[in-house]
């Protein structure tokens, strides 16, 4: 019992040092690139939300009746949508600079960033 944990703990080890010894990637590589990824997802999630928004308003605009009110609905659904991500993005925004003020958490993907 005692040789296979020792056997399983060198394992788990080998297998997280191998990418730094190996110089593929480190850790801190891997949080960018994973950050990176939820960033973009998160701007894609608001265009979701404000293509809703919009299409709900296209509804409104062109249809009658119970058709409309679904319309009204989907605008309602965007907005609330729009505003819940926006302000969770907001309130992340805050704790970081809060308690990581050293850390650049620009939410932009690169070729989006404002540089004065």
């Amino acid at each position: 019992m005692k040789r296979t944990l020792i056997g399983s703990l060198a394992l788990a080890s080998l297998t997280l040092a191998l990418p730094l010894v190996a110089s593929a990637q480190t850790i801190q590589g891997v949080l960018n690139t994973f950050g990176a990824i939820i960033n973009i997802l998160v701007v894609l999630a608001i265009g979701a939300a404000i293509l809703v928004f919009f299409w709900g308003l296209i509804q409104y605009l062109l249809k009658a009746g119970d058709e409309k009110a679904k319309g009204l609905q989907l605008m309602l659904y965007g907005i609330v949508a729009i505003f819940v991500m926006v302000s969770i993005w907001g309130l992340v925004r805050l704790l970081g600079n809060t308690f990581l003020p050293g850390v650049s958490n620009n939410p932009l993907p690169a070729p989006f960033q404002y540089h004065p």
